[in-house]
């Protein structure tokens, strides 16, 4: 296989470009892919990408992608149901499309039908590792990368024949079983993971199945070229709850209610690339088409009171990725330059329900009238260039810049008709609107520039600054399901502008560290909010400008040869600088689910009688944050403690169990006030956390 030769001579490359000697230790030699979309050194990074390996992945067995990537500094995922999430990097825990997920660098869906449960389509538990570039993507990735660029690396064919079958069971009906098997013969690699996983919920009716599989057939060329085909299925079937939030009495006296058990969730995905790649000793030609699709039909359990409805999305993407790298002697410089092409046909069908409740249970519904059936075509077409050059001999500059074109044509299938309907809330007959805008395309054009440097202090301390700007183009949804608003078409891209300094090191031989600043402002921001009158009727508009900024700090240091310490930490402050909506200006006030401080903290022990095996104590700290825009309430946050141990019983069996919420403490994935409206009374609501949870399993490796 030719990938391990690739790594050394990039890594030797890019090591003797900023005067350090290839063969010396230095943590700063880490190396990741996200930044270029290729191989790169850390310490030529002029931004923050932390990397988990798939050792990390293999040591947590994470049932959550939460339980991974909150590993990362200044990073929070929560959990909504299943493996359903709500993501926080730079940006208030919320669904807003402001992250971009990939797969090997392929967005695992086209910007104009985002999915904030992204993660959930992607096989993490057996993936090869786990990059976050926090804050806007680079110039090499256009739109969606506002908060930060998750991407998540399948594992290469093995050298040779392996196997591995790996089966775990926990509370809460919790089982899942993982294989995986791969070969190398001559010049053909094959690697397949299959992941089936199954949980009753620990809620009433939020059981969740899962079926994921991946192929990765890696090959080398008779011409020297390398060819890279990745498979991806994942079928998803859950009722959901866990972002159904309870009344402040259930949260406390009756956890596992939940007011929604007749929603549910069904996803499908399939992903389908060959990356080709062709290297010399100062060329690198890179071409990647892909095949997506995706289809979505669900009942979301958080609109029940002012829209209830069944939706089905579908979509189809047919997308090429171009990269052409060149370097050269002089300054050490390098050129990059590509295009991006996204064509994705889209489909959306909804029907309005009459939801009736007991209580406050939700435990029925009829089928109403259809309120939405529409196709939307989405093409984008993105040339970008990039620059790498080193006019000293520990400085490295970089400057990009992209261009975006990207366009909608959208086709109403319904007949005119009224845009009212009555709904039946419980016996109570509202007007709901749904507007629906005539056939039309809309477009969106925009440059995104980068600069940045890093210097190299001494082979110790790293340094780097950073200017990043990025856009985010509404979504088909925002677009073309507006609800109440009128004037959907009219909606502009949220812009952003980021400015970032960093210091990345190792003191001694025993302790690394990252510590970086920022400061990002966004304007033109989307929001959704409701009719003070009627909160039956909601509008999406831009709504003003942001500001987030803060400090990460993520350190490591070996304690002694058995002890390891990891600490992971942020401080951010996320205000409303100019934000008037609902008769309200929120102007100043720090914005809702926002907290402050995230911590986490992991302390490991490897002793002797564990035969290569850890026990890892987990300290997770989320800060407060205000429950609403007025900045009435606060969430207090809350602290959990989590424990894990393995052991290894000889070279090919291991056992190991963990447990979840070590002091089985009642805290809150998601927390909200509502004031009290012309339909609703004052409540506080809470979406009660995972209590403890024991899990345990067995992995065994075929020789």
């Amino acid at each position: 296989m030719r990938s391990p030769v690739f790594i050394l001579s990039t890594t030797v490359f890019l090591v003797t470009s900023m005067g350090v000697t290839a063969g010396e230790e230095t943590q700063l030699g880490e190396i990741t892919v996200t930044g270029t979309r290729e191989r790169t050194l850390k310490v030529e990074t002029p931004a923050t990408v932390d990397v988990i390996d798939s050792r990390e992945i293999e040591q947590v067995r994470p049932a959550h992608p939460s339980e991974i990537i909150n590993r990362i500094p200044g990073v929070y995922v929560n959990v909504t149901g299943g493996e359903g999430h709500m993501t926080a990097i730079r940006q208030p825990i919320s669904t807003s499309p402001v992250y971009l997920y990939l797969e090997d660098g392929i967005p695992t869906r086209s910007t104009g039908f985002f999915n904030h449960n992204a993660l959930y389509e992607v096989n993490i538990p057996q993936a090869g590792g786990i990059e976050v570039n926090k804050g806007p993507g680079t110039a090499l990735y256009g739109s969606d990368a506002i908060g930060g660029v998750i991407n998540v690396l399948t594992r290469p064919a093995p050298m040779q024949a392996e196997t591995e079958v790996n089966v775990e069971a926990g509370g809460h009906g919790w089982a899942r079983l993982l294989v995986s098997a791969g070969n190398t013969w001559g010049e053909d690699g094959l690697r397949a993971d299959l992941n089936i996983s199954h949980t009753d919920g620990w809620r009433e009716a939020t059981n969740y199945d899962r079926q994921s599989g991946t192929l990765r057939w890696d090959k080398v060329l008779t011409s020297g070229a390398s060819l890279k085909t990745l498979l991806a299925v994942s079928n998803i079937d859950q009722q959901t709850a866990g972002s159904s939030r309870l009344l402040s009495d259930d949260y406390y006296n009756n956890p596992t209610l939940n007011y929604t058990p007749v929603s549910y969730r069904e996803v499908q995905a399939l992903r389908l690339s060959s990356a080709y790649e062709k290297e010399s000793a100062n060329t690198l030609l890179s071409i990647t088409p892909y095949y997506r699709h995706n289809s979505m039909g669900y009942i979301p359990n958080w609109s029940f009171t002012y829209d209830p409805s069944i939706k089905d999305t579908v979509s189809d993407s047919f997308g090429l990725l171009t990269k052409y790298r060149r370097d050269f002697v002089p300054f050490n410089t390098r050129l990059i330059f590509g295009a991006d092409l996204d064509y994705t046909p889209g489909n959306r069908l909804e029907h309005n329900i009459d939801a009736f409740k007991t209580v406050n249970t939700y435990t029925s519904y009829t089928l109403g009238e259809k309120i939405y059936d529409y196709d939307a075509t989405f093409l984008a077409i993105s040339p970008y260039v990039h620059i790498e050059t080193s006019p000293a001999k520990n400085l490295r500059l970089q400057a990009g810049l992209r261009y975006d074109h990207m366009s909608y044509d959208y086709s109403d299938n319904m007949a005119t008709a009224p845009t009212s309907y009555s709904v039946n809330f419980n016996g109570t007959i509202r007007t709901r609107t749904y507007n629906r805008p005539d056939d039309a395309n809309v477009n969106f054009s925009r440059l995104s520039p980068k600069l940045g440097a890093t210097y190299m202090f001494n082979h110790n301390l790293n340094g780097f600054m950073s200017y990043r700007s990025a856009f985010r183009a509404p979504s088909e949804s925002q677009l073309f399901r507006p609800g109440s608003n009128s004037q959907s078409l009219n909606l502009e891209a949220v812009e952003v502008d980021s400015y970032e300094l960093g210091l990345r090191g190792q003191a001694g031989k025993a302790t690394d560290y990252e510590i970086s600043f920022y400061y990002m402002s966004k304007t033109n921001d989307i929001v959704t909010y409701k009719d003070p009158a009627d909160s039956t009727n909601r509008y999406t508009v831009n709504a003003g400008e942001t500001l987030h900024r803060g400090v990460e700090i993520g350190l490591n240091s070996s304690l002694s040869k058995q002890l390891k310490l990891g600490v992971s930490y942020s401080h951010a402050r996320h205000t409303y600088e100019d934000w008037v909506h609902s008769g309200n200006d929120f102007s100043g006030n720090e914005m809702k689910s926002a907290p402050r401080n995230i911590m986490n903290t992991r302390l490991n022990w490897k002793p002797p009688m564990l035969n290569g095996g850890r026990l890892e104590l987990e300290w997770v700290r989320l800060g407060s944050y205000w429950m609403d825009d007025n900045n009435t309430y606060k969430y207090n946050g809350h602290d959990l403690l989590n424990l894990r141990g393995n052991y290894n019983v000889d070279k090919n069996l291991e056992v190991y169990a963990r447990l979840m919420n070590l002091g089985d403490k009642r805290y809150a994935t998601s927390a909200s006030y509502s004031a009290a409206g012309a339909w609703s009374p004052e409540k506080f609501e809470y979406a009660p956390g995972l209590p403890r949870t024991f899990y345990a399993g067995v992995n065994y490796r075929f020789d």
